[in-house]
């Protein structure tokens, strides 16, 4: 089984699943080869204390990395849609589901499916990342 050193380069883990990407270790990986390397460790040559610190610090830094990046996704996210509620009663011009530029004013923003759409002209459903122009 690999050890972990203290020094060694963990990378940020995807949200709370502990999935990895880019072939790199997430937080459940990191957590099996930690408990591999103690179930396997030599008893007569064990592993010290502070290498043991050392490798739960880095898994604590290494989980709360991955809260921060929920948290930022989750204000990133309300943040874009209270921005585009601030597009109601705006006139914009966008871009269609078809390719076609409309120009309208904005009726409604549904925010029921997570990411924000808008009624442009009667025209519902529309991307408010397509907007190209607000009057």
């Amino acid at each position: 089984m690999p050890t972990i050193a203290p020094t060694s380069t963990t990378t940020a883990p995807t949200a709370a699943t502990g999935a990895s990407f880019g072939g790199n270790l997430g937080k459940n990986d990191f957590l099996k080869l930690l408990v591999g390397q103690l179930q396997h460790q030599d008893p007569l040559n064990p592993s010290s204390d502070t290498e043991f610190i050392g490798q739960m610090t880095q898994f604590s830094m290494l989980e709360q990395l991955g809260n921060l990046a929920d948290t930022t996704r989750g204000l990133a996210d309300r943040t874009g849609a209270m921005q585009t509620v601030g597009l109601l009663g705006r006139t914009v011009t966008c871009t269609g589901a078809d390719g076609a530029p409309i120009t309208g004013t904005v009726d409604a923003v549904d925010l029921t499916d997570g990411a924000p759409t808008i009624t442009v002209a009667g025209i519902a459903g529309i991307d408010p990342t397509t907007v190209s122009q607000v009057r």
